[in-house]
């Protein structure tokens, strides 16, 4: 067993992976533990805090014990990122059910600040548009729709946050955020990352003393389940770092629950329609930002194929189906389970085939359905200001070939499949190693290299396919 190892913690929304690794960034040991998710009604998501802390202790005490006797120069913690809770400050226990990232229960909240004339200035603010997606509306929805919120509140007891920051006050020394996950909450400031913003915290509603101190993304951080703390981040810029995006124009996507594709945008806040401007990371009071691009609905609409459809039997067999036919025989999928995402930014609009005729089998529908998910990537990285040479891609959904292949031909780059399968844990861990001074940030690229280059094949067809698809989904997302 090496000397020196750092570990990755990925708390992601239907479960947490963590991952020792050593100093040169090298899997060790890794353990998962899922946890439930639950649709109480349309649009609604939500989950139990209290078993995402359970899925982090346990999973981190596996494997310590698994790579036990080694010294741990640091853990790095992602997120999910805009997922809201609210607990009880004597007792630590939550109050209501977190409201997750994707749920879109906030939206009449949305639609009485849009009334009230708040939405330019939330904007111009925080960079970012007004939508249920951020967690300051969840917040708001849940301190005047939870009575056991309102009784916290009135009491002085509630503490409100995202979920690294429940999980540093039940796991580590205290509440605490960092500015890429304060920066998903729409109450900081885009040009002052690292505290919250006075204005967006009145605008929303939100009291400065529920809120957890907002602190640096890597150093010393405390503790987390007993060891150093050395990082901490959300999710989708952990992955960023695990790709090794640390330059200006370097694009990552991650193939999840949702697809989210992330450019590295330099030292000042990028200002691009349709992309969400976010920071990367932060400490000593310089940030990094990156441009965010989210398809709200990828491994859902696999599921969601699975379970409500009953066209596949499981994932895997998405793969053989669409290769068995030659196209979708002109079917569209608008994958829009949970509203649509950047560039669009329509939470109204809902998930829709069109084209079914007849001779419509169900291969035509998976097909369509993967087809989707890549045309849902080419809008995002169309708006990007740089496009890119490659794109660097993770996640369970890029174990399908046939996706894999489609994106690259839909974009017309090479796209690399990452080596590392957990390349969030992996971009935490990295971050951990900054924070800890094993290396630079300048050296995570190196660190994290290598992987399998799948290169375009027939991007002309995939040209033509794209340009039907938009003219439908123009149409479809607009109902």
């Amino acid at each position: 067993m090496t000397d020196t190892v750092l570990i990755g913690v990925d708390q992601g929304t239907s479960g947490t992976r963590t991952v020792a690794f050593d100093e040169r960034l090298r899997p060790l040991a890794e353990a998962y533990r899922p946890a439930r998710v639950r649709h109480p009604q349309p649009g609604w998501i939500e989950k139990d805090a209290a078993e995402t802390v359970t899925t982090v202790a346990d999973s981190v005490a596996e494997v310590l014990g698994r790579v036990e006797g080694a010294e741990v120069a640091g853990v790095g913690l992602d997120n999910e990122g805009e997922t809201a809770v609210a607990w009880d400050a004597d007792s630590g226990a939550p109050l209501a059910p977190a409201v997750v990232w994707g749920c879109r229960r906030s939206q009449p909240i949305v639609d009485r600040l849009e009334e009230r004339g708040d939405g330019p200035a939330i904007e111009r603010l925080s960079g970012l548009p007004l939508d249920p997606y951020f967690s300051a509306t969840k917040m708001r929805w849940l301190a005047e729709h939870s009575p056991a919120v309102a009784e916290a509140a009135a009491g002085g007891r509630l503490r409100m946050g995202t979920l690294d920051a429940y999980l540093t006050e039940r796991l580590g020394d205290g509440a605490r955020t960092e500015p890429s996950t304060a920066a998903r909450t729409q109450l900081q400031g885009l040009r002052a990352p690292g505290d919250w913003d006075d204005r967006l915290l009145k605008l929303h509603g939100v009291e400065r003393g529920w809120l957890a101190t907002v602190g640096d993304s890597c150093g010393e951080l405390g503790s987390l389940c007993g060891v150093p703390l050395r990082a901490m981040l959300v999710d989708q810029t952990a992955s960023l770092a695990g790709h090794g995006c640390v330059r200006e124009g370097m694009v990552k996507a991650t193939y999840g629950t949702g697809i989210f594709a992330l450019q590295h945008a330099g030292a000042e806040p990028p200002e691009v329609a349709g992309l969400l401007p976010v920071v990367a990371w932060g400490s000593a009071g310089a940030a990094a930002y990156a441009l965010d691009g989210g398809v709200f609905s990828a491994g859902t609409v696999m599921q969601w194929l699975r379970d409500g459809l009953g066209a596949i039997a499981d994932a895997a067999e998405s793969e053989t189906l669409a290769g068995s036919v030659p196209d979708t025989g002109g079917v569209h999928f608008l994958p829009a389970l949970a509203g649509l995402g950047a560039p669009w930014w329509l939470p109204e609009a809902r998930a829709s085939f069109g084209g079914i005729t007849a001779g419509t089998t169900r291969a035509h529908l998976v097909r369509a359905a993967l087809d989707a998910l890549c045309f849902r990537v080419r809008d995002i990285v169309d708006a990007l200001p740089q496009r890119p040479s490659m794109l660097r891609v993770d996640g369970g959904l890029t174990a399908n070939g046939y996706l894999v292949q489609r994106q690259a031909d839909v974009l017309g780059i090479p796209v690399l499949v990452a080596a590392v399968a957990e390349t969030t844990a992996l971009g935490a861990a990295a971050m951990a190693g900054v924070g800890a001074g094993l290396f630079g940030l300048d050296d995570v690229p190196a660190l994290v290299s290598g992987g399998r280059t799948v290169e375009p094949q027939d991007s002309a067809r995939a040209e033509a396919d794209y340009a039907a698809w938009r003219a439908w989904a123009e149409v479809a997302a607009r109902g």
